[in-house]
């Protein structure tokens, strides 16, 4: 795709239109309250156990049990929002979500296994709108300027990362835990009920089948682009490894090497604010290769387990997490974008479903693994072996076909 169909000067153009879209605004206003509502519940039910009304292992019960509905309604919501309106889909998930949100206030502190049933309706609706959002935006926003539109998608993600948990905290001191989580049930209905209507329905020509079915033809169309595959391959190896490593090992770094927690509030505000400016950067900036532009930066995670391999000043870990953040959203951005420009319209959220499905899904898997190898091989040997796929594995991806510009 080139930019010879365009007026004079499309870049500028996309810049200076999308933020005053008043449809794209919706959208984002929606979004943004879906990651603030996915951010802010787990410091709420945090709060909870400091108050004593849920215990350390109701915690991870129902936090696990939020994961499992997320993992199990995303290639579900996937289908439904090529099947049906995605609208519809990000409105109905919304809903969902925000009917859970009075049952896990009143389990709080008297059931557990309803507050475990809340959250699995919850994490449902999370993921089933993921797909829907993510195909919604191709919709509402024309292509010349869906950079830039998830660019300012990904730094309202990133804001909620540093919002969420100071807002919680600020809130608690004058509003009960109870209220919180309703609160978060009203962040959800914002989300169901402000963004716009698509300017396209999908439609299926083809008489439906099942969802396995029609799951499996998004599968088919994902093969189209061998680009996808090995940048999703190499996008998952990335999250499971080096996230783990920072999940894990980066608290012990910090405690053992350092003596300080300091340092790990420190690096975690810096890939916060690292990705702050790479989501900036991206969104002006039009690089020739951009599907290597992608992948190297999200090659540069690899400095993060890497500088908590070596004995650096704790300055050094810091910077190397700025550029992991910087490159995250580096390849974030443009790869979003080129999904939403490759991908047929009628299948995009199934493909968008596997995306989601395959690099975050296995994430715990990586954060399962890595304390036995740790225990098995040393803490060197492992953090040398994340930074090593970190490197490789985007490496590897470029050399797909289509890999240099993610375009078949």
């Amino acid at each position: 795709m080139t930019a010879t169909s365009a007026p004079p000067d499309p870049t500028r153009a996309r810049r200076g239109t999308v933020l005053r879209d008043r449809a794209f605004l919706r959208l984002w206003t929606g979004t943004t309250a879906s990651g603030l509502a996915t951010w802010a519940l787990p410091f709420v039910l945090g709060l909870a156990v400091l108050d004593r009304r849920l215990s350390g292992a109701g915690l991870g019960l129902v936090l696990a049990a939020r994961t499992v509905g997320f993992l199990a309604a995303v290639p579900v919501g996937g289908v439904l929002a090529d099947r049906l309106s995605r609208r519809r889909v990000v409105l109905w998930s919304g809903l969902a979500a925000t009917a859970a949100s009075p049952a896990l206030a009143l389990g709080l502190g008297r059931s557990t296994a309803l507050m475990a049933v809340a959250a699995a309706v919850m994490g449902a609706g999370q993921g089933a709108c993921r797909p829907a959002f993510q195909a919604l935006t191709a919709e509402v926003v024309p292509e010349g300027r869906r950079q830039g539109a998830n660019a300012a998608i990904t730094l309202a993600v990133r804001v909620t990362t540093l919002v969420a948990p100071a807002s919680v905290a600020l809130l608690a001191t004058v509003v009960e835990v109870g209220p919180l989580l309703l609160g978060v049930g009203g962040l959800w209905l914002l989300a169901a009920l402000v963004p716009p209507r698509g300017r396209a329905t999908p439609t299926v020509a083809a008489p439906r089948t099942g969802f396995v079915t029609e799951f499996v033809e998004g599968l088919h169309e994902a093969r189209r682009h061998p680009w996808f595959l090995a940048g999703l391959a190499a996008l998952t190896a990335v999250i499971a490894t080096g996230y783990s490593a920072t999940g894990v090992l980066l608290p012990l770094v910090s405690r053992d090497r350092y003596g300080t927690e300091a340092v790990l509030a420190a690096v975690l505000t810096a890939y916060t604010v690292g990705a702050l400016a790479g989501a900036a950067l991206v969104a002006r900036w039009q690089p020739a290769a951009r599907g290597w532009s992608a992948l190297a930066g999200l090659a540069a995670y690899g400095f993060a387990p890497l500088s908590l391999l070596l004995d650096v000043p704790a300055a050094v870990v810091v910077a190397a997490y700025v550029l992991a953040g910087v490159g995250i959203e580096v390849f974030n951005v443009p790869w979003f974008t080129a999904i939403q420009r490759e991908v047929r319209p009628d299948r995009l959220a199934r493909v968008s479903a596997l995306d989601f499905l395959l690099s975050y899904g296995l994430a715990p898997v990586g954060l399962a693994l890595i304390v036995p190898a740790v225990d098995a091989f040393g803490a060197p040997v492992v953090l040398g072996c994340c930074a090593a796929v970190c490197f490789l594995a985007p490496a590897l991806a470029a050399r797909a076909p289509g890999g240099r510009e993610f375009s078949r």
